[in-house]
């Protein structure tokens, strides 16, 4: 068993937006590990991964069960990443995205729109209203994201995600990404003081293609379970492999139901399957820096 170092949970301060509500808490644990893309050949090389995941899981105690995943095939999704010329948003701490889902190579359902503000500090995420202002409905999500390491494994770091999703539909006006319109739409971007001429524009001129296989049930204990997926990166076109990532993701009602004996399983499988899956990992990123990467322009994030 690989040794976890021990990391004190923040505390979030209590507070509230400028309409009266309180911040929001925490409701989703979700660890990721960034894989080389190079590595995914084929859908074998998911069924190679889980592999792995059923023998980190036995390292840490942790039960893998892939009943009712081995019969599905990958899922494929677009991504495309919104944003100025020089970054803006994302050198901020936002991201912006847009997401169609894909069935037999056709488009099925309506796009979304994922805004999110994710930031290492976890009152600073909090604080952050993302709630758009929309006529439809949306989801709000806040989630504690673990990954490794920037330099090397055996460890984790975090980063709290603030997000907003909601159907593409919701927004009426004629040109939706317009920045006027985002600005209006999202008032969390009105912090960036952006200029109406601004424009936004998919970043590095690339469409992202993903193609995601769920794999199995990971089971910490004491009722906190995790769906398991690895999925690649891709760009459209040229087919290049940017990145891969591994992860899965619990949620609870309150953060004291994640039980301290599920958290300590749940670092102790993140730290082995780390080290069983080492020759697979590119540490140092995120599936969101590799795309910013992509032409040599390195933004200056805070992940």
């Amino acid at each position: 068993m690989h040794p976890v170092a021990k990391q004190s949970a923040p505390k979030l301060k209590k507070g509230k937006y400028s309409d009266g509500h309180p911040l929001d808490d925490l409701h989703y644990l979700e660890c990721k590990l960034i894989l080389n893309g190079d590595r995914f050949t084929s859908v074998n090389s998911f069924y190679e991964f889980a592999k792995l995941v059923k023998q980190a899981a036995a390292v840490a105690d942790v039960d893998f069960s892939r009943k009712g995943f081995k019969d599905l095939r990958p899922a494929i999704r677009e991504v495309l990443f919104l944003d100025t010329a020089d970054f803006r948003l994302y050198n901020n701490a936002f991201i912006l995205r847009r997401r169609q889902d894909y069935v037999d190579g056709f488009a099925v359902g309506d796009p979304e729109i994922v805004f999110k503000f994710r930031h290492p500090d976890l009152q600073k995420a909090a604080e952050m209203d993302v709630r758009p202002k929309i006529a439809g409905d949306y989801q709000i999500k806040f989630k504690a994201e673990a990954l490794p390491l920037k330099d090397k494994i055996g460890g984790y770091r975090i980063l709290f995600s603030h997000n907003a999703q909601f159907p593409l539909s919701a927004i009426h006006d004629d040109d939706p990404m317009a920045m006027s319109t985002l600005v209006r739409m999202l008032p969390a971007l009105e912090t960036l003081k952006l200029n109406p001429e601004d424009k936004i524009e998919l970043v590095n001129q690339t469409a992202v293609e993903e193609v995601l296989l769920d794999i199995g049930m990971l089971d910490f204990g004491k009722g906190v379970q995790a769906k398991s997926n690895v999925a690649v990166w891709r760009t459209r076109g040229n087919q290049k492999q940017l990145v891969g990532e591994f992860a899965f993701q619990a949620k609870m009602e309150r953060r004291s139901e994640l039980h301290a004996v599920a958290k300590l399983r749940c670092e102790q499988f993140f730290i082995a399957i780390q080290h069983v899956a080492e020759q697979w990992l590119a540490l140092g990123t995120t599936k969101t820096g590799a795309v910013y990467r992509l032409k040599g322009n390195p933004p200056t994030a805070h992940e």
